[in-house]
Formats: C-alpha cells, sequence, structure tokens
C-alpha cells in the first residue's frame, strides 16, 4: 500500500510585480531548501522539511497556534523539491487575488512523481489550499490506496500551558449517528472516523445516515484549526480524528484503491486548512463562502421562512384531517400561521398519495382549503428518492410494491449484487442520476403544490443515497448517484419557489448535520431531532455560519427541548424551553394537540396552563423577530460562561445567556455594543439592568436556565 501524507506546500520564486494601477496580493511566500514561509495579514503557514504545514494566526502582534514547533517526522515532503517551486497569481473562482505555488519532487520508493498545487487568496486569508497528482513514471503499476492531506498534530497546551495537550474543543460535520453531538469537548480517549459524503450504517430501523458538511474543526480559547475539502460534490472521503497522549491527529483521508499505470495521473480533490480565532462559527461560516464562490450559492429568504409553525406529528402517524383541522382556532389564538401535515398520510413511499383509512378521496385537499380559508399556509411531509418494493420494518406501516417500482423498475438503484439497494428506513431508493427520476420529482412537486395547494414542504430523513450498480444507467462511476442527489432536491426547491414565491421548503437531516449535496436547496433549515437544549442552539449557530447571519432556522419542536426514553424505548417529549430557540435567533415551532383527551397525546396536549406560557412565548416571538436580525459570532462555544449569543436587529442588541448549572450568579459581558449608552432589560421577565456604556459592558446578574436581554440605545436628545 502506498500511503502518502501531504502536508501544505509553498514555494520560493519572486512573484512578478502587478501592472501599475492594479491592485497587488498580499500573500507573501518566502521559500528556502529548508522551510517555506507563506504569510497573509492574518495567518503564517510555514512549511518544514518534514512536509508538515504549521499554521499560526497573526492576532493583535502575536503568533498563535496549535501546531507543535517540531512535529512527528514523516515522509510527507520527502524527495519535494523546495527550493524550485513556483509561484504565480492564483486564478481560481476563490478571489482575484492570491498566489498560487507549484512544487514538485519524486515520491520515494514508490516511482510516482509528485506535483503539489497550493493557493492562498486575499479573500480567504486564513485559509491555505492544497491539492497534488501523482503521475506514474515507471514502468510497472503503482497501487494507489491510501492518501492523507493536511494532516494535523494539535497541541492544547501551545495556547494554555495549564490544559492537557488533547483538551481543546471540536466540531465534526458528518452525519454518522441521529442524536450524537456534533459539538463537543476532545477527551484523552477520543476517537472518530467521520466518513462523508457516502452512506453509513447505523444501528435500529432507521438503517443508514451519511452525507454531512465535510469539515473539522478544534479550538481553544485564543485558536482554532479546521479542515476540510472545497468540493462542491458530496465526496467519498474521511477525516478521522483521534486523540493521543502528545495531542490531537487529524486530515483530509481519501481511499482510491487504484493501480495507476505507466504514464497515468491521480489527483487529489482541493483541501483545506485554516487558523481562526473562535469557535465552530469562524471555519463553518468561511468554507460556506467558499463553495459560494465554487457555485453553491445560498438561496434568499422570503417573510414567510421565519413564521412559526405548528405540526401534526403531536398525532403521531394516524393524524386525521379532524385532528388537524380542529386546531385552527388555537393556531389563531397563539399567533401561528403555518401548520405542517406530518409523517404517514400517504399510502406507500414512492407514490405519494393519500391513505385510504385516514384521508380518504378528496379530503387531503380539502383539508388544505380549510387552513387557507382561515389564512394559515400548510406544508406536506415527505422523503424524495424512497420507494417500496413490497418488504420493509421502519415503522407501524404494511409495505407494498409503490407504482413506481411496478412500472419503472429500471429506475432503482441496484447494488453490486444486483439487489435494490437500501437508503435510510431501510428503503429501497430511485436513482437521483435518472433524468427520468428527475422529472418524475417534479412532477409529484406539482402534484403537491399546484393540484393540492400545499405552500411547502417537510423534506425528512433526508442523508445519502446508495451506490448506484444498475448497469442500465450507465454511470460512468456508482457514486454519480450520490453526487446527483442534489439534482432532485435542487428540482423540488425551485419548482416550488416558481409556483409559490412565499413557500417554505424545509429539509431535516434527522439527529444529524446536513449534506453537502443539498444543503443549499431549502430555505428553512432544521435543528432536526435535537436531543435537547443545547443541541439546539449549537445547530442554530451552525446553521447560521453554513447559510448566513440572517438565515432562517427552525429550532423543530420546542416539546424536543427535553427528552426521556421510558420503558420499550419509547421517547416522551416534554419540554417547553422557547428561549433556546428565541434567544439564539431561531425559528419557534411546536406540536401540541388539542381538543383530544386520549392519554397517547397528554406530554404533548396543550392543557390552561400550557396554553398560557405558549401565548407568552408566540407573543414574544412575534414580537421581537429576532430570526430575521443579523447573528453575530461574539462568544465561544466551550469557554464561556455562561454560554452566549447575540443578534442585532434595527440597531438594538439582543443577548441570550444559558446556564448548564441551571442556577447562574455572576458577571456577565455584553459584547457588540456600539459607543455610547444602551438601556437593558430582561425583555422575558420584565427586570430593569439600567444603563450602561459600550462597547463593552458588564452587568451582575442572577438567572436560572436563561436569561434573554434587550440593549436599547438611549437617545443622545
Amino acid at each position: 500500500m502506498l500511503f502518502l501524507c501531504l502536508g501544505i506546500v509553498a514555494g520560493c520564486g519572486k512573484p512578478k510585480p502587478a501592472p501599475a494601477n492594479q491592485p497587488s496580493s498580499s500573500v507573501r511566500v518566502n521559500a528556502g531548501a529548508d522551510a517555506i514561509t507563506i504569510e497573509t495579514p492574518v495567518s503564517r503557514f510555514v512549511l518544514l522539511p518534514s512536509g508538515y504545514l504549521q499554521a499560526s494566526l497573526i492576532k493583535e502582534g502575536k503568533s498563535l497556534s496549535l501546531d507543535p514547533a517540531k512535529p512527528a517526522q514523516g515522509s510527507a515532503g520527502a524527495g519535494l523539491e523546495l527550493a524550485a517551486a513556483k509561484v504565480a497569481d492564483a486564478n481560481g473562482k476563490l478571489g482575484k487575488l492570491g498566489k498560487r505555488i507549484e512544487v514538485s519532487g519524486a515520491s520515494p520508493n514508490s516511482g510516482l512523481k509528485q506535483t503539489l498545487t497550493i493557493e492562498v487568496y486575499d479573500d480567504f486569508p486564513q485559509a491555505a489550499i492544497v491539492s497534488s497528482s501523482y503521475q506514474n513514471t515507471g514502468s510497472t503499476n503503482v497501487p494507489v490506496d491510501s492518501v492523507s492531506l493536511v494532516e494535523r498534530e494539535l497541541n492544547a497546551t501551545l495556547a494554555d500551558p495549564k490544559a492537557a495537550p488533547y483538551d481543546m474543543w471540536s466540531f465534526h460535520g458528518a452525519s454518522i449517528k441521529w442524536g450524537q453531538d456534533d459539538v463537543l469537548r476532545i477527551s484523552k480517549s477520543f476517537s472518530q472516523q467521520n466518513a462523508f459524503g457516502v452512506q453509513v450504517e447505523t444501528e435500529g430501523d432507521l438503517g443508514r445516515v451519511g452525507g454531512g458538511i465535510p469539515v473539522v474543526a478544534f479550538w481553544t480559547r485564543d485558536v482554532g484549526e479546521a479542515i476540510g475539502h472545497v468540493e462542491t460534490l458530496p465526496l467519498d472521503v474521511s477525516l478521522p480524528v483521534r486523540a493521543e497522549a502528545d495531542g490531537v491527529r487529524a486530515a483530509v483521508h481519501l481511499s482510491p484503491k487504484t493501480d495507476l499505470k505507466p504514464g497515468e495521473i491521480y489527483s487529489t480533490p482541493r483541501a483545506f486548512v485554516a487558523v481562526y480565532s473562535g469557535d465552530f462559527y469562524e471555519p463553518l461560516n468561511m468554507w460556506s463562502r467558499m463553495v459560494d464562490r465554487e457555485g453553491l450559492t445560498r438561496p434568499a429568504n422570503n417573510p414567510e421562512n421565519y413564521a412559526i409553525s405548528w405540526c401534526g406529528w403531536g398525532y403521531e402517524e394516524d393524524v386525521t384531517p379532524r385532528q388537524m383541522v380542529n386546531t385552527i382556532p388555537k393556531l389563531k389564538e397563539l399567533g401561528i400561521h403555518w401548520a405542517t401535515l406530518d409523517d404517514r398520510w400517504f399510502d406507500n413511499y414512492g407514490d405519494w398519495q393519500p391513505r385510504s383509512d385516514t384521508f380518504p378521496a378528496d379530503s387531503i385537499k380539502k383539508m388544505v382549503k380549510d387552513f387557507h380559508d382561515q389564512g394559515i399556509k400548510v406544508q406536506i411531509w415527505w422523503l424524495p428518492l424512497a420507494a417500496e418494493d413490497g418488504h420493509g420494518r421502519y415503522g407501524n406501516h404494511h409495505y407494498v410494491v409503490s407504482d413506481v417500482v411496478k412500472q419503472h423498475p429500471d429506475w432503482l438503484i441496484l447494488d453490486k449484487n444486483g439487489k435494490p439497494a437500501l437508503m435510510t428506513r431501510n428503503l429501497p431508493a430511485l436513482c437521483p442520476a435518472v433524468p427520468e427520476v428527475q422529472a418524475y420529482y417534479r412532477q409529484v412537486t406539482e402534484r403537491f403544490i399546484k393540484d393540492w395547494g400545499f405552500d411547502g414542504h417537510k423534506l425528512d430523513n433526508i442523508y445519502s443515497t446508495p451506490l448506484c450498480y444498475n448497469p442500465k444507467h450507465h454511470h460512468k462511476s456508482p457514486m454519480d448517484s450520490v453526487y446527483a442527489m442534489g439534482e432532485v432536491y435542487k428540482t423540488i426547491f425551485e419548482t416550488t419557489r416558481a409556483l409559490k414565491p412565499e413557500s417554505v421548503t424545509q429539509s431535516c437531516p434527522c439527529g444529524t448535520p446536513p449534506s453537502l449535496a443539498w444543503f443549499r436547496y431549502m430555505d428553512q433549515a432544521v435543528t432536526a431531532d435535537p436531543v435537547g437544549s443545547v443541541q439546539v442552539r449549537r445547530r442554530i449557530k451552525m446553521y447560521k455560519a453554513l447559510l448566513g447571519p440572517n438565515s432562517a432556522v427552525y429550532g423543530d419542536h420546542v416539546e424536543l427541548t427535553r427528552i426521556k426514553f421510558i420503558k420499550g424505548g419509547d421517547e416522551q417529549d416534554d419540554g417547553r424551553d422557547f428561549a433556546s430557540t428565541l434567544g439564539t435567533g431561531g425559528v419557534l415551532g411546536t406540536k401540541f394537540t388539542w381538543d383530544e383527551n386520549r392519554p397517547k397525546f397528554k406530554n404533548v396536549a396543550l392543557t390552561p396552563e400550557k396554553e398560557a406560557y405558549w401565548k407568552k412565548w408566540t407573543g414574544l416571538y412575534n414580537d421581537k423577530m429576532l430570526s430575521q436580525g443579523t447573528f453575530l459570532d461574539l462568544y465561544v462555544t466551550g469557554y464561556d460562561h455562561p454560554e452566549g449569543y447575540a443578534i442585532e436587529k434595527n440597531g438594538k442588541m439582543y443577548y441570550g445567556f444559558f446556564s448548564s448549572d441551571q442556577k447562574f450568579s455572576g458577571e456577565i459581558e455584553l459584547r457588540g455594543l456600539k459607543p455610547g449608552q444602551y438601556h437593558v432589560t430582561d425583555y422575558v421577565n420584565g427586570k430593569d439592568y439600567g444603563q450602561v456604556s459600550g462597547p463593552t459592558a458588564r452587568i451582575h446578574a442572577d438567572f436560572t436556565e436563561n436569561l434573554l436581554l434587550e440593549a436599547d440605545p438611549v437617545s443622545a436628545h
């Protein structure tokens, strides 16, 4: 096996001066045989003879780093002729100014010529981007089984002498297990593979997840580093992370598992390493802006994306039109004008026609009209690409062979054995790379939106698709089905927007981060079955980084802010932490039931006591509409206590503080204020904190669980 460990390499040579009156790059390259340095106004990257790239943040005149001065010796740089590196102006999509560096050499004992290309852009001065190619210059085949890019050896002690080498916080963008934390503190024994792009097997009826955002990030109080790739396809890569006694190891790992014939070339995707200050928000925001430049542009939001939503899932899988419609008076009392018809209204996965027992005849269209007549818009739940072939074991459902499979069996994704390949919920999948499949989902979308009158979608259980080996599809690669998944979601999103510009397309990768394949084809992200309030807050921050500081992020059902599993594994949801969504700029949601006395629904029933509480918070939300404000990254997850969030709207600053210890008593900082006086109030409880002065103010606060503050500028008059 050939194992290639690539650091990021900058080159020597003097770049040609820019023409007169033309802006020049601020990136500087200083090369020598023993080291190559790339400097920007905010970062420094130093390539060592071992091939390791040390990354440092330049902040307030200081150089901050998690990279050891003398990392372990490896083979990454062996054979690279650093002194002969070529430097030119960068010419990629990431900016008009920057430097492109190429360095070549013979990879020892492999018969391969390596050419390493580095791009550092003025628009992204905290990141260095690397790609590499390998040409077989010998006369026999050379196996290329495993390649690792931008390997990291991180030591928290360098940033904090009191910290253990592994003691840092981290973000993992992989979709690998429902409910698992993606923001966590690294433990002494931590190890995680972080597979991206392809499906990941998981336990239980869910069957398979996968996809993810190809970024992992690490940070201490003052400095952090992140790695990932910047390609716009959901590539089959992993970003393994492992804690060791002397620190944390990480890399972008590929498994080509190919033999290069004489003269053939293997080229890697573009990876990056970035250095920054703050938590996971900074590298995710940077990565999102990079893939935006590469062609995955962020969708614009419409006003309806920010409206509170009620979901019929409180009535679970056998919900009826009567139960849905009977909630309308209560929705209007609470100021809610969006409703969702959730899972199991349909006869089978694939055909997406109404169940005859719960939605007979044209009752689904009548239900939509009843909501519309009262000024309430309605979304419909469904799971694109899933179909039925008579087998299945997810939920209480009788599985049949769907008509779409009967009529178009050749549309199915097949595995290596020629059997239907399974996606989430252990269901067969239609291949998104087949043009007729994409056209089919356009027709389904038109049926829901134009014919039935729905105003948007709740697309659920969205992860990745299986590899496709169906010979009738004539794929160039089995990965074609994974790469094309986004085209179906793009079709659904764009068709819906064209029919109803103020629609809401909501996408939920239940219990995991979203996928690079489809995260641009929605206008309302979802915190995705959060397990408690902490996940609600951190996932809202994640999506604000990925989709923009003014993006619409649904906090999911408020009942999910407190979950417990009772005998038999049944989930009981009885949360009521509205503050974790409102105070972080999320969109409120609830699944309460109304006018039902059955014990099955008692945990989510809107009792008179709960109704007063719900009315208070929905009223606060509709009054403040902080979800339309600008999320500001001013507090560092894991290091600022209490946990803090800040939003600017209409010249006012809003703060949300949360205590994991339930009760907090002490000083808190109000960051991000402009110079001048502000009047501070607890807008939930009406407590007056008096006046403070910007740009940073401190007040003493005593609170339990959360404190939401408004800082209103005091008029100069």
